[in-house]
């Protein structure tokens, strides 16, 4: 068994996927780097088929049908070999330093036979133009120590952990019944959602490990991609709800941190709604509330509490302006889209 699988989701990602490759080849027989092409027109496919012929033993190609990211990271779990598993964008890297890290820490626990379910790294915004790289760190977890939910005491109302920062158990995605969406887009807050229930032993490893870039206009969190591609945040936004309020969430603070998190969600869809600023945007926003409270009025009665989602909903011209720049302001504090 390998000790680290990595996925790495493909779509016409010929320009920028060697870079993605090359820093994860140093992690060696330790690893197996599953390259899923996602139905590329381009030379994704050829790339692919040339590593896995260079590098035997470390790198599979898998081609299949496009299905859109969620289809391909699927399609990685369910080829996974390796005890732990994690997505790496064919756009974003990894630094070499923290992956030596990553792999002696991940080595020792799987020597020591304890159980792991989660292990928490930091992610690095790679902005295009951008001088200061913005480092974004979990707050309220223990670090370098193993812990559970019940060890966590306190979580910031507005950080949460994004797919960069996660590495979970494969056997973990496995029992927990993980399958992602196909063709939509924002599946990652899925991802970094569902499992947390099954999720009880988890380590905070305090290192920039993952590069996550930004900055081409066609890219999924674009802001004017975003404004186009609506229905499909909308449809994660749901689909979350869904998770969140079909089953009873223990302990405490998992609930506690995975409500914070829907309304987080709820927050940036509201703001892509917010920058769309048409009426029918506007219904939609109203039909959201809806289905929230059909599913659970207490989550409801919570969300409706929230600030910012108040901040996001004041009516009139001077509710949008005083919601529009809140938001730039927010965009440059953080540095994304």
């Amino acid at each position: 068994m390998k000790l680290l699988t990595i996925t790495i989701p493909c779509y016409n990602s010929e320009e920028y996927m060697e870079h993605c490759i090359e820093t994860l080849l140093p992690g060696g027989d330790q690893v197996e780097i599953l390259i899923v092409n996602d139905g590329s027109s381009d030379r994704t496919r050829e790339i692919a088929d040339r590593y896995q012929a260079e590098y035997p033993g470390i790198v599979r190609a898998i081609h299949k049908e496009n299905g859109g990211h969620g289809s391909a990271v699927n399609a990685g779990i369910a080829n996974a070999t390796g005890l732990f598993f994690k997505v790496v964008d064919s756009d974003d890297w990894v630094d070499a330093d923290s992956y030596r890290e990553i792999l002696d820490f991940l080595d020792l626990v799987a020597k020591d036979g304890r159980r792991l379910d989660m292990l928490i790294s930091n992610y690095v915004y790679e902005k295009i133009g951008a001088s200061h790289k913005k480092v974004m760190k979990p707050s309220g977890f223990p670090v370098d120590t193993f812990f559970s939910w019940d060890d966590v005491k306190h979580i910031r109302k507005f950080h949460y952990i994004l797919m960069h920062s996660i590495i979970y158990r494969t056997a973990l995605l496995r029992e927990c019944g993980l399958h992602l969406p196909e063709h939509t887009f924002y599946v990652d807050n899925l991802y970094a959602f569902h499992p947390l229930p099954f999720v009880k032993s988890i380590f905070y490893l305090d290192v920039d490990f993952y590069r996550y870039f930004i900055g081409r206009s066609d890219q999924s969190v674009n802001e004017n991609v975003m404004v186009e591609r609506q229905d499909q945040q909308l449809r994660v936004n749901r689909l979350m709800i869904d998770e969140f309020t079909r089953r009873r969430i223990h302990p405490k603070m998992c609930r506690h941190y995975m409500r914070n998190y829907l309304e987080i969600v709820t927050a940036v869809t509201f703001t892509v709604l917010m920058l769309d600023g048409s009426r029918e945007a506007s219904k939609k926003r109203e039909e959201l509330w809806r289905y929230i409270r059909r599913h659970d009025r207490r989550l409801y009665a919570y969300l409706r509490r929230s600030p910012v989602l108040r901040a996001l909903a004041i009516p009139g011209k001077g509710g949008h302006m005083l919601s529009y720049y809140g938001y730039r302001l927010v965009q440059k504090i953080y540095g994304f889209n």
